[in-house]
């Protein structure tokens, strides 16, 4: 009988560690992949080319500041110290996603107002910053994002409004 209470503490003590290690990996990537997605449309029509430019690079136009403090992620043996660090990462759609993810940790919160931190927030700060996201999103950007959540976050019983 003992035996038996202490092997069912032991599996509920494992069930609720588990569940923690779960629960700590949802917050460390706190933008879902529709969110990603969204942002990605809306800053440049996802276009995958390698691209740098204006200081910007990627389809998600991450500059090397934001790269960063996106905690410089790397590809392969690249050190982040190498003159190429900065490009390989922010055009792999993976690197840049994950650097984004970091960004999103570091500088979350609430930009509009509304009492949650969610998809809208965390496309104001990708596009004006972690200082600056309460500032106003351009027309084109704003609406583009619009559509995609309403598009993909809907037709995928997904709760637009909710991440992580």
């Amino acid at each position: 009988m003992a035996a038996n209470k202490l092997s069912c503490t032991l599996a509920i003590g494992a069930l609720l560690c588990l569940g923690l290690v779960v629960l700590i990996q949802a917050q460390d990537k706190p933008v879902t992949d529709v969110c990603l997605g969204c942002i990605c449309e809306a800053i440049s029509g996802c276009n995958q080319t390698n691209y740098c430019g204006a200081g910007v690079c990627g389809l998600f136009r991450i500059t090397w500041a934001y790269w960063a403090d996106g905690g410089k992620l790397t590809l392969g043996n690249d050190s982040p110290q190498s003159e190429q660090a900065f490009s390989n990462c922010v055009n792999d759609p993976y690197c840049a996603a994950n650097t984004i993810q970091n960004y999103m940790v570091k500088f979350g919160q609430d930009c509009n107002g509304d009492g949650r931190v969610d998809c809208f927030d965390y496309a104001a700060i990708h596009k004006l910053g972690g200082y600056g996201c309460t500032g106003e999103l351009s027309y084109q950007y704003q609406t583009v994002l619009d559509k995609c959540l309403n598009t993909f976050g809907n037709s995928n019983g997904i709760d637009v409004r909710t991440t992580g």
